[in-house]
């Protein structure tokens, strides 16, 4: 019986696991995580406006990981030794025969005062920051960016916070307050949303225009005050600053032998192996993958990328040669609280569908079926 580890419980470490026990029945798998716990992270966006409470996005595992059969050891990664067939973590070492990082990334926090900001994707804790200190405002400046790891230009998350500027701003119309808030999109982008395509855009750039939302773009980030933003394009004044900045890899990966980009993530392949290791493999945001510059880190690219590991490393564990490489593929709806835009986008063509009513409803079906699977 092989025994496989999986490190994290988000969107990539549970598709693994999906994957794992419906082609490997009697593997023995286990889940290393903190807690038997999976955050749907892109529902956040509603928490500001209250449109979901915090403990709606949260689900316990243990019935899926009873159904699954699959054991889970409530620890977090610290390190690997013997080749990677030894997982340390900050309680008892756990040995294994293959093994899946989806860990995550870690945002780069070396602006000056960046402690100043409140970063959205760190999950629901950030989400309601956000919601308390929009309540306690009656008027001021929110400003609302993102920027990229310079080493590694994929390794960023720009998408949510056009649906945090949206929905914040849908929010203050239907309080009635819009007229004494000021919102502003700042990044070091000149085209703001760019790997969604030049489509997406244009049609970015015109709801922004639509909606009053100022722009500060193009220009590099310096830092932060508790009342400004510092750009080699100028400071101006904000009361409340969201900001995503770039992605780079874990803390624990220091304490290991894998492989690394320049951007600091584990080094992959297009079959999600780890760059000479044996039966190490890797998806989501843990990992620096080959692929177009448009390349997402999001759910969907994570789940596609912890498909193929699975896939593969049973196939290494068997003594066969692994061949699946994943699919590039960026698909998402841009929400606006009561609308939303379709984009998808593949090597072969860029769809972009305009705001409607629909694709706000779609998301919020998705989100319901999505997390049916683990309730």
């Amino acid at each position: 019986m092989k025994k496989i580890s999986i490190v994290g419980s988000g969107f990539a470490g549970l598709a693994a696991a999906r994957k794992l026990r419906t082609a490997e029945p009697k593997a023995e798998i286990t889940l290393i995580a903190p807690k038997a716990e999976f955050v749907y992270l892109p529902g956040t966006i509603w928490i500001p406006s209250g449109l979901r409470e915090p403990e709606q996005l949260r689900i316990r595992l243990d019935t899926f990981l009873h159904r699954m059969k699959i054991k889970h050891y409530p620890a977090s990664a610290t390190g690997l030794k013997d080749g990677g067939r030894t997982l340390i973590t900050d309680r008892d070492p756990i040995t294994n025969d293959g093994l899946i990082i989806c860990s995550g990334g870690r945002f780069i926090k070396k602006l000056p005062g960046i402690e100043h900001t409140i970063t959205p994707c760190e999950g629901i804790p950030a989400a309601t920051r956000i919601r308390d200190r929009i309540a306690q405002m009656q008027s001021g400046t929110i400003a609302m960016g993102f920027s990229g790891n310079p080493k590694e230009p994929s390794a960023m998350r720009g998408g949510p916070m056009f649906e945090f500027l949206f929905g914040i701003e849908r929010m203050l119309q239907l309080d009635g307050r819009r007229n004494n808030f000021k919102l502003i999109l700042f990044t070091p982008a000149p085209s703001p949303g760019n790997r969604l395509g030049p489509k997406a855009v244009d049609g970015l750039l015109s709801e922004i225009r639509k909606r009053g939302i100022e722009t500060h773009l193009g220009h590099k980030i310096k830092g932060f005050t508790e009342t400004s933003v510092q750009t080699e394009g100028g400071e101006f004044e904000s009361h409340l600053t969201l900001f995503m900045p770039g992605i780079t890899g874990n803390k624990w990966f220091d304490n290991t032998d894998l492989p690394r980009s320049a951007g600091g993530l584990i080094q992959a392949d297009q079959l999600c192996r780890v760059q000479g290791m044996q039966k190490i493999y890797v998806a989501g945001d843990a990992g620096s993958f080959p692929g177009p510059d448009w390349m997402p880190k999001q759910a969907h690219m994570a789940e596609l990328q912890a498909n193929t590991a699975a896939t593969n490393l049973l196939a290494e564990l068997r003594g066969e040669k692994p061949t699946k490489h994943f699919r590039v593929e960026l698909v998402c709806i841009v929400d606006t609280l009561n609308s939303g835009m379709l984009v998808a986008r593949n090597q072969k063509y860029n769809l972009v569908l305009p705001n409607m009513r629909l694709f706000h409803w779609l998301k919020r079906l998705f989100e319901w079926w999505y997390m049916r699977r683990y309730r």
